[in-house]
This record gives C-alpha cells, structure tokens and sequence, in this order.
C-alpha cells in the first residue's frame, strides 16, 4: 500500500471509529487493524491519536467552514447587516449539503460532528486551529449585529445548538429506524423545516437570569 493510500485508510477508518466509539472507545490498534496497516503508521502519518483526531475533524469540518465563509460573503456583499434567517441559512444550508439524506457518509459526517460536540475528552475540546476560530468568529460578529440583545455567550450557546440539531437531524434521516415516530423530513423540506425552526430559536428573546 502506497503511503498516500496508508494515511487516507487510516483517516477512513478513525472518522468511522471515533463517530461509532467516541475519542477514549477507540484505541490506535483499533485504527490500524480497521484500515489494514502496522501500529506504527499513526505515529508515522500523524505523531499520535489526538493529531490523528484533529485531522479527522478537519478534513470534515474544512469544506463545510469554506462554504459557510463563502455564504456569508455572499451575504454581506448585498448588505452590511443580513437578517437571522438569511444568516441561519448560510450557516446551516452547508451541513445539509455535506450531510445528504440517505447517504452514509454523511451520516458518519453527522456523527462526527455529534461527538465533536459532546465527547468530554480535552483532546476533542483542543483540536480547533486558527481556521475554524474564523469561521466561529465571523457568525458570532454577524449574529451580534442582527440580535444586539443576546450576549455573546448566549449567541454562542445558540449557534452550537445549530450545529447540534442539524446533525442531529440528519443522523436520524439516515437511520430511519423508529417505528413509533413519522419519518424524519428529507431533502428540501427537511432543510426548509431545520432553517424555520433554526432562525425562530436564534431570534428568541434573551434568556433572564
């Protein structure tokens, strides 16, 4: 096996694990036996698991950060103050397009993105760069301006709660497997329903403390 093809079957392999395992439920030897190389190719290609993770997480969230960059561009460029749900839409419309129902690599995206989220290891808490502060850093500035009433640690809890009801959602779309609940909206109403409810939970009120 070509080095390239080693580090691409162990990235592939360790997106899958750590969606299914979460960080500390997935050993390096889990990894390597999945992707069919030796113990050390980890610490060869990338100097060790939370290295790995992190190249992981940035080889999903890298095109879905360029796209919501290039949406707010888009936005901004028509107007200096874009409204909420114009500001949703640009920050979310990314996921679903990264994330499509019925495909199972966007499920594993979704689940990714779920652990990222909640898995309480440091090593997936420290993993952000530079790139992904920007992203996070222009919504926010955004956001501020379009609901100048929540403070900015409010609007941050929001816009994560974003993130976590798309991906959410689109893990749900791929299962499909509650035989208790109606089927979970895909396609264009699913995206259309996720945006409403979105820009309706952004724009509420602040929270009194």
């Amino acid at each position: 096996m070509a080095p390239s093809d080693t580090r691409t079957q162990i990235l592939d392999a360790a997106e899958r694990l750590f969606a299914e395992r979460g960080y500390r439920g997935t050993s390096v030897r889990a990894i390597t036996d999945l992707a069919g190389a030796n113990l050390a190719a980890v610490g060869y290609h990338f100097g060790s698991k939370a290295e790995l993770l992190a190249a992981v997480a940035r080889r999903v969230i890298e095109p879905i950060n360029a796209a919501q960059c290039a949406g707010l561009d888009r936005l901004l460029a028509r107007t200096p103050d874009p409204a909420v749900t114009d500001l949703v839409e640009a920050f979310a419309g990314p996921l679903f397009d990264e994330m499509p129902a019925g495909d199972e690599g966007g499920a594993r995206t979704s689940r990714l993105i779920v652990m990222i989220l909640s898995d309480p290891a440091e090593e997936v808490r420290s993993w952000t760069g530079p790139a992904e502060g920007t992203v996070r850093e222009r919504y926010l500035a955004a956001f501020g301006r379009a609901l100048p009433s929540l403070s900015p640690e409010e609007l941050w809890f929001r816009l994560r709660g974003v993130l976590a009801v798309t991906a959410v959602d689109r893990v749900e779309v791929y299962q499909q497997n509650s035989p208790t609940c109606p089927s979970p909206a895909a396609g264009e109403a699913g995206r259309h329903w996720a945006i409403t409810f979105l820009a309706a939970a952004m724009s509420a009120p602040p929270t009194m403390t």
